[in-house]
């Protein structure tokens, strides 16, 4: 048996802040459509746009997305492959 569970501490909090319906309807959009700002998340999701950038952060600051600038807008994608591979798995039937 492995004994060094903090090795596992990167991918508990990955999968923590995946565990939240909303952050992983965005996560499984951003799969579908590679980029996002959050005002169309915020259309898509019909929530509003503070409670998109609250989970946003959070997303990022797990390090499962990154956001690129383009002016005043701030575009999202996955930032790590893993995460596009357990999304697709655990997603599969949707």
């Amino acid at each position: 048996m492995d004994m060094n569970y903090m090795k596992y501490s990167e991918i508990t909090e990955i999968l923590k802040v995946l565990a939240h319906p909303i952050r992983l309807c965005i996560v499984k959009n951003l799969l579908d459509q590679g980029e996002s700002n959050v005002g169309h998340m915020q259309t898509c999701l019909k929530i509003p746009q503070s409670t998109v950038s609250q989970h946003l952060q959070k997303l990022r600051y797990a390090g499962v997305i990154e956001g690129t600038r383009h002016g005043l807008e701030v575009n999202y994608k996955i930032r790590d492959e893993r995460i596009m591979k357990l999304i697709n798995s655990i997603l599969i039937l949707s």
